[in-house]
């Protein structure tokens, strides 16, 4: 059964940085790509990054770029999101998304406020 479980969410200060996780099961996790989507309230679910299965390729949203860091550990089945420099409009449920499968986590909710 493929599966994928968000943790690493909560409340951090405007500037801060936060990293979220995302541990995979149930497939060989090193043979696919892999991204985080989020969703603010109200608003649709978009693409933050995106990455290869073996890391080299990267995607990012112009709204994250050069503040958020998407990575992997096939060793450990896990992809990560490394966010710096946080701020408000980052608020948000952050999604792990499995694109081949078409599987989603159950999201891990990052809030960014004073």
């Amino acid at each position: 059964q493929v599966q994928l479980v968000e943790s690493g969410g909560g409340l951090v200060q405007p500037g801060g940085s936060l990293r979220i996780s995302c541990v995979a099961s149930g497939f060989t996790f090193s043979v696919y790509a892999m991204s985080w989507y989020r969703q603010a309230p109200g608003k649709e679910r978009e693409l933050v990054a995106s990455l290869s299965s073996t890391g080299r390729n990267t995607n990012y949203a112009d709204s994250v770029k050069g503040r958020f860091t998407i990575s992997r550990d096939n060793a450990k089945n896990t992809v990560y999101l490394q966010m710096n420099s946080l701020k408000p409009e980052d608020t948000a449920v952050y999604y792990c998304y499995l694109n081949y499968f078409n599987t989603w986590g159950q999201g891990t909710l990052v809030t960014v406020s004073s």
